[in-house]
């Protein structure tokens, strides 16, 4: 399932690329790239859109908490269509316009912060008695 929507996310991507509206936007290959794979990463349960439960699961796992009105009008800033879920093609409007709701720039914010500072590998470092407070 997973792959059959990477697929058509990508076939979303080359209409983006191919859209003079667009044509100005700095490594847009790869933004859209990284929003898709992105995308794929929020919509858990595969189903073409990101709902309230999903957008709150993966605002948690970044270490951002929002309460469920928080999180509706998260998703009612960037959902063009009324549906209560942000589309694919909402998602990729979101993340390349100007104009920069609250959950753009938190999403912005930690993919920085994940790049600058990557996932440890490995076990954790040992410690002893006197390195605890």
């Amino acid at each position: 399932m997973k792959e059959a929507q990477s697929k058509h996310l990508e076939r979303m991507n080359r209409m983006y690329l191919l859209d003079d509206r667009y044509r100005d936007v700095d490594h847009l290959q790869e933004k859209l790239h990284v929003y898709k794979n992105l995308f794929l990463e929020f919509d858990e349960n595969g189903s073409g859109d990101i709902d309230a439960l999903e957008l709150k699961r993966m605002l948690q796992k970044l270490g951002v908490h929002r309460t469920n009105l928080e999180i509706r009008r998260m998703i009612a800033e960037v959902d063009s269509d009324s549906s209560g879920t942000i589309t694919y093609h909402e998602f990729l409007a979101m993340m390349l316009s100007r104009r920069s709701p609250q959950l753009k720039l938190i999403i912005q914010f930690e993919a920085k912060h994940k790049i600058l500072q990557p996932p440890k590998v490995g076990p954790p470092p040992k410690k002893d008695l006197r390195s605890l407070p």
